[in-house]
């Protein structure tokens, strides 16, 4: 197991002594996720990597179920479990392409593994290989981004995302997002819309990144979507 500690500051520096098997990462600050995330599959050694948020709990089989899944189906590229609220109700988890920072809950019935576009990243099973075949997870994208990008390159491949309903992870999600947050998703946006739609599109997906939160009043979202700062402070 692999442990990315994005500059975290409750503790979890202590875990250690608890978690003798696990490799931690530890960064001297919030990086953004999809950095971590490059340095997690970059440390591990097997031929699929799980990502999992730091807001999600696992049910016990769900690793073995999606490994599984995908031994089976060699046109699957990624395969997720269900993600599910602490009553295992349905949680926000399905997206669509291009972004939009919506989601809702997946409908399923029975057992069977569905074929998905845009599944949440808070619990996603990949192929290594494909992340390697195209270098790393794209680090234009900060906090947000690194999903959707990753679902479009599997859907460019020519391979499935598979949801398989059998496997469980509890995701409490957020109840909010602070500005840094806010702005990090709209300029991962624009960034996306210009890589897959063109530089047309992403300009005015850009500028809606900055007159957005300016017409809002959301002055401190304004000043790092004008200067494109990433959530670690980067552009």
């Amino acid at each position: 197991m692999v442990v990315v500690d994005n500059g975290s500051t409750d503790g979890s520096a202590q875990l250690d002594s608890e978690f003798p098997r696990a490799n931690f990462i530890r960064l001297p600050k919030n990086f953004g996720l999809t950095k971590a995330m490059n340095l997690g599959w970059r440390a591990s050694d097997a031929p699929y990597v799980f990502f999992l948020h730091d807001d999600t709990e696992v049910e016990a089989r769900a690793v073995t179920l999606l490994a599984d899944l995908l031994d089976a189906n060699t046109d699957a590229a990624a395969a997720v479990p269900l993600l599910v609220d602490a009553e295992g109700r349905p949680a926000p988890q399905l997206g669509s392409l291009p972004p939009t920072g919506e989601w809702r809950p997946a409908t399923v019935s029975g057992t069977e593994p569905v074929a998905v576009e845009y599944p949440r990243g808070a619990a996603l099973m990949m192929r290594v290989q494909l992340i390697r075949a195209v270098r790393q997870i794209d680090e234009r994208y900060g906090q947000f981004g690194a999903d959707a990008d990753l679902a479009m390159q599997i859907r460019r491949a020519g391979k499935k995302i598979l949801l398989l309903p059998e496997a469980k992870v509890k995701h409490q999600g957020s109840g909010g997002y602070d500005s840094a947050e806010r702005a990090d998703f709209l300029l991962s946006r624009a960034a996306f819309a210009a890589k897959y739609s063109g530089f047309a599109a992403g300009l005015s997906a850009r500028i809606g990144a900055i007159t957005g939160p300016l017409f809002g009043f959301r002055l401190g979202e304004f000043s790092r979507t004008i200067s494109g700062k990433k959530i670690d402070g980067t552009q």
